[in-house]
């Protein structure tokens, strides 16, 4: 699929395409944060040397919905961990479910006895 961000990953067989999606989705959405962060945080700054009373007294405003969208970037985090997790657990029928490498194999490590 073209403007994917997991090209590598997205020929079908390799990743089901629910999970990829929902990867996809969920980075989307922490990058629009990220990028409105990045304008209130240049906001913010523009105010503070600014000095005028009405622009500091916005700044607050401002810093609490900056502290809101980082609030939802962890939250955001935290469920794709979760959900990666989840995607990485072997199926009913004993198989590794997930990614795999790119040659094919399960990306897996052996855990020794003892």
């Amino acid at each position: 699929m073209e403007g994917d961000l997991f090209p590598g990953l997205s020929n079908g067989n390799q990743v089901d395409g629910k999970v990829l999606q929902t990867f996809q989705k969920s980075f989307v959405q922490v990058q629009d944060i990220l990028d409105q962060n990045r304008l209130l945080i240049n906001e913010i700054n523009q105010n503070h040397e600014s000095k005028i009373p009405d622009n500091l007294t916005r700044n607050v405003g401002l810093i609490k919905e900056l502290n809101n969208n980082i609030r939802r970037v962890v939250d955001l985090y935290a469920d794709l961990s979760s959900n990666f997790t989840r995607s990485m657990e072997p199926s009913s029928e004993g198989e590794s479910s997930g990614i795999l490498k790119s040659n094919g194999k399960a990306n897996s490590k052996r855990i020794r006895s003892g």
